[in-house]
């Protein structure tokens, strides 16, 4: 089986570096990654549902438009990678820490980011619908223009977040899932704008 991922990776590069003329685009689907070194691997423009991706240290990869619906990256450590216009639909980044990555124009419709920490990173233009950041850590962030819905924010903590004025604030869920608390627009802008801590 690795062999098999490690020639659909070859393919793929082959595939993305000719715009589609040869090669193959990747195509994996609950496949664990774990056990792969990705650091000099092409991963964008692929299709990688339910994928896992836990505990991995990644650097500097690049998932810009990929599929990763319903993969895991739980107690990962990402440090400059770039999620660009990536599908990340029910995506669970739970306990993880997320470094100067970009996620601008990504789709994060009921992602996971619990318990996570995000720090310098690009939100921008993203869509976060039921997204759940429960006791997230959120510092440097520039969230404008994204769009809040249902978000899940109980316990979170916000340093430093540009952009807040900006972004499209529907709804959020300052308490859980089970015992949803919902603020809509205005009121939901004012409490995000109250809870961010400004630091120099």
């Amino acid at each position: 089986m690795e062999e098999d991922i490690l020639s659909m990776f070859h393919l793929h590069k082959k595939w993305v570096e000719t715009t589609g003329k040869e090669g193959e685009m990747l195509k994996l689907d609950e496949a664990d990654l774990r056990s792969f070194d990705l650091s000099n691997i092409l991963l964008e423009q692929a299709y990688l549902i339910d994928c896992t991706f836990d505990d991995l240290k990644l650097e500097n990869i690049d998932f810009h438009t990929s599929l990763l619906a319903s993969s895991t990256f739980k107690n990962a450590y990402l440090d400059k990678c770039d999620f660009y216009k990536s599908d990340l639909r029910y995506t669970d980044f739970s306990n993880c820490v997320i470094k100067s990555s970009r996620f601008s124009k990504g789709d994060c419709w009921e992602a996971i980011f619990r318990n996570a920490y995000l720090v310098d990173c690009n939100l921008i233009n993203v869509s976060f619908y039921l997204t759940d950041f429960s006791w997230a850590r959120l510092e440097n962030i520039d969230i404008s223009v994204a769009t809040f819905e249902e978000t899940l924010l109980n316990g979170v903590t916000l340093i430093n977040i540009k952009g807040i004025e900006e972004a499209h604030i529907k709804s959020i869920n300052i308490g859980t899932l089970e015992k949803p608390v919902l603020l809509k627009s205005d009121e939901a802008k004012k409490w995000m704008l109250e809870k961010c801590i400004v630091s120099g």
